[in-house]
């Protein structure tokens, strides 16, 4: 391995450990009993508008007992209302709740703040190139089968 790949591996390390810091982080602002896990379901409801439970398993890659858990939790929380499927009577709908919408887009407001901040001193063309390059690993990531490519960091 070159030393420069090895070099992006080190860097990769510390980035994700990073990211899963601020994602417990993020979690709890949201509630303090919050999951990152479960935290990621709240921002792809908020991406999608609503979906069913099955879909939301799939697109994470998780079993349906553990999102289901998860969608107990969220829901004893007040952050997720469910609802019938009008195209299906036997299936459910989750959307996020209002207490729900509000949470999550405070904490997605000020995770953007926050990345405002770490790169006020870089230039616009250097943030360009940085989203440009971690754009293609994960469309490298995607090829390889990882079902997730989407996951809030």
């Amino acid at each position: 391995m070159s030393s420069a790949a090895q070099k992006l591996e080190s860097e990769l390390a510390v980035l994700l450990r990073r990211s899963r810091a601020i994602s417990r982080d993020t979690a709890r602002t949201v509630h303090p009993d919050l999951e990152p896990e479960a935290y990621s379901l709240l921002v792809r409801l908020d991406d999608v508008g609503e979906a069913r439970p099955s879909d939301l398993a799939a697109f994470f890659g998780i079993g349906k007992p553990t999102l289901s858990r998860q969608v107990q939790l969220l829901e004893r929380l007040g952050l997720v209302a469910r609802a019938a499927d009008p195209s299906d009577g036997r299936a459910v709908r989750l959307m996020l709740s209002p207490l729900g919408t509000q949470q999550v887009h405070a904490a997605r407001k000020a995770r953007r703040d926050r990345l405002h901040d770490l790169l006020s001193s870089w230039t616009t063309d250097d943030i360009a190139t940085f989203a440009t390059l971690l754009g293609r690993l994960n469309v490298a990531i995607r090829a390889t089968g990882t079902t997730a490519d989407e996951i809030p960091l």
